[in-house]
């Protein structure tokens, strides 16, 4: 049986590493919101998350959101379009610590549904 939960909750990690990578292929300030917007939802569905990785997933998710935040600021309020590719890499490389770490949660809930 799928757990729709897990569902949702792995689509919007997934969906907040992408769409800020979207916004590095195309810096528009429409892709920069589009990516905090996504990666909040996210950080809010990992706020009721009870597993082993728990914490260290919720803590990747705040530091992503502590770079598309001011990102998104500076660039609607500096046009400092520099900077705000670089806080955005920041938070690409916190999805994708919290992309490893759900792999390896999910890995590790499979083999003790297995046996």
């Amino acid at each position: 049986m799928m757990d729709w939960g897990k569902v949702i909750y792995v689509f919007f990690s997934l969906m907040s590493l992408t769409t800020t990578a979207g916004f590095l292929y195309e810096d528009t300030a429409v892709a920069l919101f589009l990516a905090a917007s996504v990666n909040i939802i996210s950080t809010i569905l990992k706020i009721g998350i009870r597993n082993l990785l728990s914490a260290e997933l919720l803590a990747a998710s705040l530091v992503a959101d502590l770079h598309l935040i001011p990102a998104f600021l500076v660039y609607t309020f500096t046009s400092n379009v520099g900077l705000s590719i670089g806080l955005a890499i920041g938070a690409v490389v916190a999805n994708s610590y919290a992309m490893v770490l759900a792999l390896i949660e999910s890995s590790k809930s499979v083999r003790k549904d297995d046996y």
